[in-house]
């Protein structure tokens, strides 16, 4: 079925409708609060799944909202490009990053995934559906969208600017041992703008890494963080290394960075068990969801006297804060590790409402996630 035509049942289907307010029927969220579904009619938006273009002459691919990333990454590399910004998760849509933040290691050059968008199709409250641009008469709409998380209407297609790739990624870690030198360390290489990648790790006060990712058209080797060995412990192991680029783009999904641990599946015996085929996100948000309708920690934290509490936190910091922030969040909170991922923008002149972020400055988004028992 064509985009067209799934615009078109859709009508038919708010049409039908009647008064009151509807829902949003929709099988991908990435999401992990606890909600309570209000009972009313929704309106089913699963077929909007699909890449609807990939124009790599013009360096942009256009997807319906409910595309995974896992799916626009495929059909992307096939073309020889990929997204400029591609969150770190395969469950992720595009549709999602676009509403809320979308971030990874190229941020450094292009900024935040919704610098990269050139339009938006959404569906708004009253039924209606819009086309945005930065230049047309919905330009409000278009940067008010960013950060709004549904609240202002859905996104039924997305168009975003793509970037060209070569096969492989040649990876560094550079280890520091001192905060301070390690973000002047950090800033210093997003300005020189001499790899293609810019992230990092802090393992502990004494223990960081910026990790450099650069396209190379060849490898000597490659290595495999999809089923046995896992990533996050290659770069205490490893000074360089070589990944395929889809690899190095899902680098992060087999261990939901390091978080896969509270699902037990870091201990060699359960993930043969486990399988290559569901070591990913998509299988950890799954394990979420149910135990958030069936309330298995709920029962075990009644029998055990402990309250486990999930961690999903990423705080935007001006790179020359870096330091003071890591230490206060070393002595109030001390989850470790955590991603270190600089912020640049693309367009200097782009103002986002609801991030207010200066597009000409360098930021750092420290991510930390766990499950904390109290």
């Amino acid at each position: 079925m064509s985009h067209a035509d799934k615009l078109a049942r859709l009508r038919e289907s708010l049409g039908a409708g009647g008064p009151g307010g509807i829902g949003l029927a929709k099988s991908t969220s990435n999401l992990f609060r606890d909600r309570e579904r209000q009972a009313r009619p929704r309106v089913d938006l699963s077929p909007f799944n699909e890449v609807v273009e990939v124009d790599a002459a013009r360096a942009r691919v256009s997807a319906e909202g409910m595309t995974t990333y896992a799916d626009l990454v495929d059909a992307t590399l096939a073309h020889g490009v990929m997204p400029c910004v591609v969150p770190q998760l395969k469950s992720i849509t595009l549709g999602g990053a676009a509403a809320g933040v979308g971030i990874e290691a190229s941020s450094f050059r292009y900024g935040l995934v919704h610098d990269t968008l050139l339009a938006l199709e959404v569906l708004l409250a009253d039924g209606s559906i819009v086309s945005c641009t930065p230049e047309n008469e919905h330009r409000d709409l278009f940067f008010g969208f960013p950060n709004s998380y549904g609240t202002l209407g859905y996104a039924l297609k997305v168009t975003a600017r793509t970037v060209p790739v070569k096969p492989y990624v040649r990876i560094e870690h550079v280890r520091h041992t001192d905060p301070r030198r390690y973000f002047e360390d950090l800033a210093a290489r997003c300005r020189a703008k001499d790899a293609d990648f810019i992230d990092g790790t802090v393992f502990s006060a004494e223990e960081m890494f910026i990790t450099l990712g650069r396209f190379a058209g060849q490898a000597p080797h490659t290595s495999d963080y999809s089923f046995e060995s896992i990533y996050y412990r290659s770069i205490r192991e490893k000074k360089t290394d070589w990944l395929a680029t889809r690899d190095f783009i899902w680098r992060w999904d087999t261990d939901w960075f390091w978080c896969s641990k509270n699902l037990f599946v870091q201990n060699p015996v359960v993930r043969r068990l486990v399988g290559r085929k569901h070591l990913n996100s998509t299988t950890y948000a799954k394990v979420m969801r149910w135990n958030s309708k069936w309330g298995f920690t709920r029962a075990f934290s009644r029998l055990s006297g402990k309250h486990p509490e999930s961690v999903i936190q990423d705080v935007d910091v001006p790179i020359g804060r870096a330091p003071e922030f890591l230490a206060f969040f070393l002595k109030e909170v001390g989850i470790l590790p955590v991603w270190i991922c600089p912020i640049g923008g693309y367009d200097p002149q782009a103002r986002f409402p609801l991030y207010p972020i200066d597009p000409r400055a360098l930021y750092v988004n420290f991510g930390f996630w766990d499950v904390v028992q109290d």
